[in-house]
């Protein structure tokens, strides 16, 4: 329970861990922004890493009078994004579902119902599961993954994975870099990053709610 709270607190007070980063490795947190996208997005068992809130607080910070430039931090995190989905398609392509055995202090970190989920998120939007899925919480992670053991053809994926990426990462950098320095934002990080969480699960929300109660009444 301790790492889950330290995780909770991590990703609701991103900008002050942010902080203490770039204070302690200067020019290492760029790697280490790296390194946490990379992880994100192609690593299948690591689906709860704080990708949306993570972006915009890096954008905010880059914002701030401090050796982090926006450009260049956008550029890295594109490289991260677009490598980790494809080691995550390539995971997928050549693992299958064996891969989502793997347990983390005895509970496995991808649940069939996770998996299920991602299938009817292609089955509604096809290949442009891809792109929409950079913006949903462990779909993010899934959807690639999911494309390789569906054997999509890598022309396509690497398309999609490549648009999703821009979008996702420059979208939401900028985003931090321009408004995050807003007293009202700054002030409410915490509040921001629930709201961004929400917005970002809102989809899956929605999803649920028209199954359990639209196809019931159709049925």
């Amino acid at each position: 329970m301790d790492i889950i709270y330290s995780l909770i607190d991590f990703i609701l007070h991103i900008d002050d861990h942010l902080i203490e980063i770039v204070n302690d490795y200067k020019y290492w947190t760029y790697l280490i922004l790296f390194l946490i996208i990379f992880v994100e997005t192609g690593v299948v068992v690591m689906p709860f890493l704080p990708g949306d809130s993570l972006l915009f607080a890096a954008g905010m910070l880059a914002a701030q009078p401090n050796e982090l430039n926006v450009w260049l931090m956008i550029v890295i995190l594109l490289v991260a994004a677009i490598t980790g989905d494809s080691l995550n398609y390539s995971i997928g392509k050549n693992f299958g579902m064996r891969i989502t055995k793997f347990k983390l202090f005895g509970k496995q970190m991808v649940t069939d119902a996770q998996i299920e989920k991602t299938h009817s998120f292609y089955e509604k939007y096809g290949s442009k599961t891809i792109v929409i899925a950079r913006f949903v919480p462990i779909v993010r992670t899934l959807a690639p993954f999911v494309g390789g053991i569906g054997r999509m053809n890598y022309g396509t994926f690497i398309t999609y994975n490549v648009v999703g990426a821009i979008l996702w990462v420059v979208g939401i950098t900028l985003a931090g870099y321009f408004l995050g320095n807003i007293p009202l934002i700054r002030d409410n990080f915490s509040k921001v990053v629930l709201i961004i969480i929400f917005l970002s699960i809102l989809p899956i929300i929605f999803e649920v709610v028209k199954e359990k109660f639209f196809n019931k009444k159709e049925a």
